[in-house]
C-alpha cells in the first residue's frame, strides 16, 4: 500500500487536507505544532474501471485498492539542527513512501504565517533546505564510518566513499538526491542510506477557494524546470465537500465547474510519482483492485494475493477492463480469442483483469 506522507510549515493547512482526504478528525488549529504524533487514514483509490468490471461480474462485493496519508508535524527552518520537533518530524518522513509537500498560497490574517509573510517559493526553498541538510548529516556520518575502512585495502570502501563525495557535492549544490543521475551500484548505496530526498515528491498548492478557477494557473506559477508536480488544492473547500454525501458534494462541485474533487489528483499523482498501477480480479463473488508497482512480473503479482499463488504459479489469463466490457464477460471473450495466456515472466499492465492459476 502507498503511504504518502503530509509535510510543510506549522499552519500551511496539512490537517485540514488530512481530514478532506480521509474524512479524520484530525485537529485543526491555528498555532504550530497542533500535529505532534502523526495522524493516519486510510482512503480508497477513485478507480471508475473497477465499478464498470464490478458491475459487469454482478460482484456482490467491490474492493477497491487504498492509500495511506500520514499527517506529519509541522517542520521550521532549523529542524536539521533541532529546531521545533527537529529529527522527531524527520523521521516520521523516513518512514513514508512519497510525500506531499503542503505549500501556504492564501493569505488570512486570521490565520498566522510561521515566518510572518506569503511566499510560496520561500516555503518550498526552507523545507527542500532542511532535507537537504539532514541528509548531508547522513552522507557526513556514513563517510566517517567508512574512511577507516581504506586501511583494509579493499578497493569497495574507496568506490564507497567517492560515491558519497559526489553525493556530497551534489546535495551542497542545494538539489535533492532524487534528482542526481545514478548507476545502479550507487542507487543501492544511495538506497540504504534512505535519505529523505531521495523520496518522490509533489507540491500541494493550497489555494483560496475564491482562486478555484484559475487552478490551472497556480500549478503554472509554481511549477520549476524538473522539479516536484505541482497539485493545486483549495483545502478548505475540499474539507467542507467531504462532510456532504457524494450526491451533494458532486453538486456541488459541478456548480462551481469542476468535474471531480482535486484530491483525487493527489492520490492519482502519487501513484504516478511511485510508478504504481492498477489490476482487477473477479474471482468468485468479490471484484478486487490491486496495486503492483509497474513491471511487475505475473507471479509476484499474484503474491500479493496469496504466497500460495506466487509459489505454485502457472499462469494468467489476461484481458484489458476495457476489452472486457465490450466483450461482455470473461466466458465469452474466452471463446473469441480476446483472454491472452501469460507465463512467469509476464509483467502485469495496468487495467489488467487477471485470473492467476496455481497449484500447491
Amino acid at each position: 500500500m502507498l503511504s504518502l506522507g503530509i509535510v510543510g510549515l506549522p499552519n500551511v493547512g496539512k490537517s485540514t487536507l488530512f481530514n478532506a482526504l480521509t474524512r479524520g478528525r484530525a485537529q485543526v488549529a491555528n498555532y504550530p505544532f497542533t500535529t505532534i504524533d502523526p495522524n493516519v487514514g486510510i482512503v480508497e483509490v477513485p478507480d471508475e474501471r473497477l465499478a464498470h468490471v464490478a458491475r459487469l461480474a454482478g460482484a456482490q462485493k467491490v474492493t477497491p485498492t487504498t492509500v495511506e496519508f500520514v499527517d506529519i508535524a509541522g517542520l521550521v527552518k532549523g529542524a536539521s539542527r533541532g529546531e521545533g520537533l527537529g529529527n522527531r518530524f524527520l523521521s516520521h518522513i523516513r518512514e513514508v513512501d512519497a510525500v506531499a509537500h503542503v505549500v501556504r498560497c492564501f493569505a488570512d490574517s486570521n490565520v498566522a504565517h510561521v515566518d510572518g509573510e506569503l511566499d510560496p517559493a520561500r516555503d518550498v526553498e526552507i523545507i527542500e533546505t532542511e532535507l537537504i541538510l539532514s541528509d548531508l548529516d547522513t552522507v557526513s556520518r556514513r563517510m566517517a564510518k567508512t574512511e577507516p575502512m581504506l586501511k583494509t585495502g579493499d578497493k569497495k570502501y574507496r568506490l564507497e566513499l567517492d560515491a558519497l563525495a559526489e553525493l556530497e557535492e551534489f546535495l551542497n549544490s542545494g538539489r535533492p538526491a532524487r534528482e542526481m543521475e545514478l548507476c545502479d551500484e550507487h542507487r543501492q548505496l544511495v538506497g540504504s542510506l534512505f535519505l529523505l530526498t531521495m523520496k518522490p515528491m509533489m507540491i500541494v498548492a493550497n489555494v483560496a477557494e475564491e482562486c478555484i478557477d484559475r487552478l490551472d494557473a497556480v500549478a503554472a506559477e509554481m511549477a520549476v524546470d524538473g522539479g516536484a508536480p505541482v497539485v493545486p488544492v483549495c483545502a478548505e473547500l475540499e474539507w467542507q465537500l467531504s462532510e456532504l454525501e457524494p450526491d451533494d458534494a458532486r453538486a456541488y462541485l459541478a456548480s462551481l465547474g469542476l468535474a471531480r474533487s482535486a484530491l483525487d489528483s493527489v492520490i492519482t499523482t502519487g501513484y504516478r510519482l511511485l510508478d504504481l498501477i492498477t489490476f482487477f480480479t473477479i474471482k468468485g463473488p468479490e471484484t478486487r483492485a490491486w496495486t503492483v508497482r509497474r513491471g511487475t512480473p505475473a507471479p509476484r503479482a499474484a503474491g500479493k494475493i496469496h504466497t500460495d499463488m506466487e509459489r505454485g504459479f502457472i499462469r494468467a489469463e489476461v484481458i484489458q477492463w476495457d476489452c472486457l466490457l465490450q466483450e461482455g464477460s470473461f466466458a465469452v471473450a474466452r471463446e473469441h480469442g480476446r483472454v491472452r495466456t501469460e507465463g512467469k515472466d509476464y509483467a502485469v499492465q495496468d487495467g489488467d483483469v487477471t485470473l492467476f492459476r496455481f497449484n500447491v
